[in-house]
């Protein structure tokens, strides 16, 4: 958390302040913010100082705002929310409370200014300037720019089900060649990108597939469903905002997403499967828990996790 729908739902609010933004005061309050920075506080202020936004740019949990720094666009702002960081737009540092990390001062071509602030309670998110390096496969890197670069810290990942140059073949074929379950297998970012914890458990409740289903005994038509509910729930997910639980994901104006209320399997321990009348169970599992139908999604005779 956030997740794939989240980070979007963030990049699409954040996208109309792009293209002639420019960048024109950085306030670090908590240097721990920039982790991935590779480089000192100073050098972070002054690379993205006077920088104009291009545009927001996502593939899977990474977002990123490529810069042009008087004409030169080799680098970008990467961000990456972590498990609670929020991008909030505002007027002052005030507005955004004690656990504002970073707030970066932007003005339009016509002289309007506005603030965008990094929240972040737990620190495990993260703001650093990056280099753009080509995605080496021909594509647009991410959804949001034509361009074919991504930060070098951002290359590793899989596209995701989102990405219309997203090859799902080459992804039914990386998810069968994984010996572990199914689960642990879609969460893995070189997999593929963006899903995360919840909605894994919708993806495998839709599919009626256990969490340790042996990923290599995924028939291809079977790898193909799957990701065609990873899609559905993400889409789901982005109609209604993203999911909320509680204040630690809200999109740039603050305001909390409903798919919460439309989760079939996750957190729903205790109570009937939609789809059969059995009770939702909660399980260990990678040091957080899945949820699951037990009728509708039976534990396999060969476990692998």
């Amino acid at each position: 958390m956030p997740e794939l729908p989240e980070v979007e739902v963030v990049r699409r609010g954040i996208e109309p302040y792009t293209g002639a933004w420019r960048v024109t005061q950085v306030e670090v309050f908590d240097p721990r913010a920039l982790k991935r920075h590779e480089g000192p506080v100073e050098d972070f202020i002054h690379t993205l100082t006077g920088a104009t936004l291009l545009s927001a740019v996502r593939r899977g949990k990474f977002l990123w705002f490529p810069l042009d720094s008087d004409g030169d666009r080799s680098r970008a702002l990467l961000v990456h929310l972590g498990m609670s960081g929020q991008l909030l737009l505002g007027d002052s540092p005030e507005q955004f409370g004690r656990l504002l990390r970073v707030g970066m001062r932007l003005e339009s071509p016509d002289g309007t200014e506005i603030m965008l602030g990094f929240v972040d309670q737990r620190l495990f998110g993260s703001l650093a300037i990056d280099g753009l390096v080509d995605a080496g496969d021909g594509f647009p890197a991410g959804l949001g720019s034509q361009s074919l670069d991504i930060p070098r810290q951002a290359r590793h990942i899989a596209r995701d089900l989102l990405d219309s140059n997203v090859d799902i073949d080459r992804f039914v074929h990386a998810l069968r060649r994984r010996k572990t379950g199914v689960k642990r297998a879609i969460l893995d970012q070189q997999v593929i990108s963006g899903v995360g914890n919840i909605y894994a458990d919708e993806a495998l409740w839709r599919s009626k597939l256990h969490y340790d289903y042996p990923a290599n005994r995924l028939s291809p038509a079977k790898a193909r469903e799957l990701a065609a509910n990873v899609q559905e729930v993400f889409l789901g997910a982005l109609e209604q905002g993203g999911t909320s639980f509680d204040w630690q994901y809200v999109n740039v104006n603050g305001q909390s997403g409903y798919f919460s209320q439309s989760l079939n399997a996750y957190g729903q321990d205790g109570m009937a499967c939609a789809r059969c009348g059995s009770v939702i169970v909660r399980e260990p599992f990678m040091n957080r828990s899945s949820f699951r139908c037990p009728k509708c999604q039976p534990r396999p005779r060969k476990q692998v996790s």
